[in-house]
C-alpha cells in the first residue's frame, strides 16, 4: 500500500488595515496548537521602497526581508514549525503597487474590516501624520476585488466589531470560510509579548499584551467626533469599507 501524502497546508492570508483587532486575530489563532503565525512580513519592504517614516523604522527594516519578492516566495514556502495552519497577518497598505499580487492566489485570503472614524481615531493616537494611504482602505478593496474576480465570489470578510461581540460565532464562520474546523482555543490566551510578534510591538501593542481574550466591543467614533483634518480621509475611505461591509460574515 502506498503511503498517503500529508494535506496541504492551508495558509489564510488576514487583510487588515491598521489599528484594527488584528494583533487580537493573530493571537486567537496562534493559540491553537496547529497553527503558526507570520506578523506583517511585508512591512520592512513596504518602509524600504517608500521612505516612510514610521516608529521604530530602523529596527523594523533590520528585522525582515526588505525585497517584496523574497517576502512572496516565503509566503509560499515551507511553513514555519511545519504546522498545518499558517495565519499570516498583513497589512493591506503594505502592499503597494509595484508589489506583485500573484503569489496570493496561492493563499486562502480573508479580510477584517473597521469603520474609517474609528481606525482614524485610534491611528492618529499613535501617529500624528496620516493620510488615506496609511489607513489601507483603499488598497483592501483592490485586494478584495482581484481575489474575487478570481475565485467568481466574494472571499470572506469580518468586522472586528462582529468578532468582539460573538467570538465564537464569528472565529467559526471564518474557520468554516477558510477550510479548517473552529478550536476553542481561540477564544483566549495568556497576556504577554510573543516571540512572533514584530519588533515594533513596543510601540503598538501595549492594548494586546494586556489581553487574555477578546473583550466587549469598544464604543465606535462618530464622524462629527473627529479632528477636522481627519473627517476628508474618513469619507474618502467609506466607499471601501462599505464596499466590503456588504459580505461580511454574520
Amino acid at each position: 500500500m502506498s503511503p498517503t501524502a500529508d494535506p496541504a497546508p492551508v495558509r489564510i492570508a488576514m487583510w487588515s488595515g491598521p489599528r484594527n483587532i488584528s494583533t487580537a486575530m493573530m493571537r486567537a489563532f496562534e493559540n491553537r496548537p496547529d497553527c503558526t503565525v507570520s506578523d506583517e512580513p511585508f512591512y520592512a519592504a513596504y518602509l524600504a521602497a517608500t521612505g516612510i517614516d514610521h516608529p521604530m523604522r530602523d529596527e523594523v527594516v533590520a528585522s525582515q526581508p526588505t525585497d517584496w519578492r523574497e517576502v512572496a516566495a516565503a509566503m509560499l514556502g515551507p511553513v514555519p514549525d511545519g504546522r498545518p495552519v499558517w495565519y499570516q497577518k498583513h497589512m493591506t497598505h503594505h502592499m503597494l503597487q509595484a508589489f506583485g499580487r500573484d503569489w496570493m492566489d496561492g493563499v486562502a485570503n480573508a479580510f477584517l474590516i473597521r469603520r474609517p472614524e474609528t481606525v482614524l481615531a485610534s491611528y492618529g493616537a499613535k501617529r500624528e501624520a496620516v493620510d488615506l494611504a496609511d489607513i489601507g482602505f483603499v488598497q483592501q478593496a483592490e485586494i478584495f476585488d482581484r481575489v474575487a474576480d478570481r475565485l467568481g465570489r466574494a472571499p470572506p470578510v469580518i468586522e472586528g466589531v462582529d468578532v468582539s461581540a460573538a467570538p465564537r460565532a464569528t472565529l467559526s464562520a471564518l474557520c468554516a470560510a477558510c477550510g479548517i474546523p473552529f478550536r476553542d482555543e481561540m477564544l483566549a490566551w495568556p497576556p504577554g509579548r510573543r516571540v512572533s510578534d514584530g519588533v515594533w510591538a513596543p510601540h503598538w501593542y501595549h492594548a494586546v499584551e494586556a489581553s487574555t481574550g477578546f473583550g466587549p466591543p469598544r464604543a465606535e467614533v462618530a464622524f462629527d467626533d473627529l479632528p477636522e483634518h481627519l473627517k476628508p480621509i474618513a469619507e474618502a475611505a467609506r466607499p471601501a469599507y462599505e464596499k466590503l461591509r456588504v459580505h461580511r460574515l454574520v
